[in-house]
């Protein structure tokens, strides 16, 4: 049985309880007609509820047979009064008494109560933030968890909805997938939802169907809970300028309105408390302080979790990792993000070419996988619509040739699992690898290999 019915439960025999004490008033009044009323709600009651029970717990349910009793009790009593027997309104109420009291104690003990937990991702390649605790949640002998992604929006320049993406085929075969329209947010009111993206209706580029929006999601359920779809470089709350480049993240509506933020490490919890403290006022500090938890990120423990597995690569992708004499080539996974690209613009154009030059004439001991940020041809679109063609001349050129590897995939763990090291822009996926161990360089988009022809 779910928290919220076994609350009802509860409630409902709190009330029989009420209804008992009037009971014991209308018999000492002699209003008979109202005793007996009061009788037949009762009766009603506790069909209701014996419904309810066995519809959750099944018709053999203990509670069930409490009920059946107390209803043989209930109709008993009604005879007596009906009939105009000799009645004592001290015992009527003793025996009325006990009865709720196996009642009571039924619902409490013999009625467990089952979490139902609802994981909420809207792009499948950022699934690794929420999975290991949906896996954790699904594993757990009294809680139903449910993944159900999201669609959401492209943005157009001007801030309206543009193309509708929906990705549940691409999420890992072992995940169970249920369709966004087929569950009832309002009639379920499940215990915990869980989401990965906070920005409600301030993304740029994409957004969640608005029903999603946390400040909506809120009304649904006791916990809502925000995980981020990211993870950050650590830092101080002292390291001003440091702090100041990424408040932003702590500022989102995702943040005010869940009921707790689970962030990378501890020092990142003191960055949050100090920026939303800093915000709201230091009488804020006690409720940050309880919302915000240092547990650590799920993308960390995907990352370790996931081996390297020849039997999930792509077989394009074998042929460029292998050497003629069947060896492997040293991989390295090459990401570029966003931020960079917005920053540096054709500059980084540029960079990206000169890159790929360097690797290709490396191709024979070095294999290059590309792996773009998720979002990036969606934000050139919106943002830089000026370089959206470029950036697809160098995307086709790139795949065309064929001496490197282009992964678009949501699998981002699979491509640190096959890589040997990191070259790239700053993100989270540089941060995901220095928390496994393997090698992380950064690149400089001002730093060309090969000058400008």
């Amino acid at each position: 049985m779910r928290k919220t019915q076994k609350k009802q439960a509860e409630e409902f025999a709190a009330l029989l309880g009420q209804a008992h004490g009037e009971i014991k008033k209308a018999v000492e009044k002699k209003n008979i007609s109202a005793a007996l009323s009061i009788l037949a709600d009762c009766q009603e009651g506790a069909i209701s509820l014996g419904n309810l029970i066995e519809q959750t717990e099944g018709e053999n349910a203990p509670t069930i047979r409490v009920l059946e009793e107390y209803c043989e009790q209930l109709y008993h009593i009604y005879q007596g009064l009906a009939e105009e027997e000799a009645v004592n309104a001290g015992k009527i109420y003793k025996v009325l008494r006990q009865a709720l009291i196996k009642i009571e104690n039924s619902i409490q003990h013999d009625i467990t109560v089952r979490l139902e937990a609802v994981f909420l991702p809207y792009k499948a390649s950022m699934w690794d933030s929420l999975e290991s605790v949906w896996r954790a949640a699904d594993a757990a002998p009294d809680c139903d968890a449910y993944v159900i992604p999201i669609p959401y929006y492209d943005k157009n320049p001007d801030g309206s909805f543009g193309q509708v993406h929906y990705e549940a085929g691409e999420y890992p075969k072992d995940v169970p997938i249920v369709h966004y329209a087929a569950y009832d947010f309002e009639k379920r009111r499940p215990d915990m939802i869980f989401i990965h993206n906070p920005y409600d209706n301030q993304n740029y580029v994409t957004s969640v169907f608005p029903f999603f929006y946390s400040d909506n999601l809120k009304q649904f359920t006791d916990l809502l809970v925000y995980i981020p779809y990211f993870i950050l470089g650590d830092i101080k709350p002292d390291e001003r300028q440091k702090v100041e480049r990424m408040k932003h993240f702590c500022l989102m509506p995702g943040v005010f309105h869940a009921d707790r933020v689970i962030v990378q490490s501890e020092d990142m919890r003191q960055v949050y408390l100090h920026v939303l403290t800093q915000f709201q006022g230091k009488q804020s500090r006690n409720v940050w302080e309880r919302k915000i938890l240092g547990l650590g990120s799920p993308k960390v423990d995907r990352a370790l979790l996931t081996e390297r597995a020849e039997k999930d690569i792509p077989e394009e992708w074998v042929k460029i990792m292998q050497k003629p004499d069947g060896s492997r080539k040293k991989v390295i996974l090459y990401n570029t993000g966003v931020t960079a690209l917005l920053e540096n613009n054709e500059k980084m154009l540029s960079k990206i070419e000169d890159v790929f030059r360097l690797f290709q004439e490396q191709k024979e001991e070095v294999a290059l996988l590309w792996r773009p940020h998720p979002l990036i041809r969606t934000t050139i679109g919106t943002m830089r619509p000026k370089l959206f063609r470029e950036y697809e001349k160098i995307v086709e050129r790139y795949r065309h040739e064929g001496w490197g590897i282009y992964d678009d995939t949501a699998d981002l763990d699979r491509a640190i699992a096959l890589s040997d090291a990191y070259y790239g822009d700053g993100s989270s996926v540089a941060k995901l690898y220095q928390e496994i161990g393997k090698p992380v360089m950064l690149q400089n988009a001002d730093v060309l290999e090969y000058a400008l022809e």
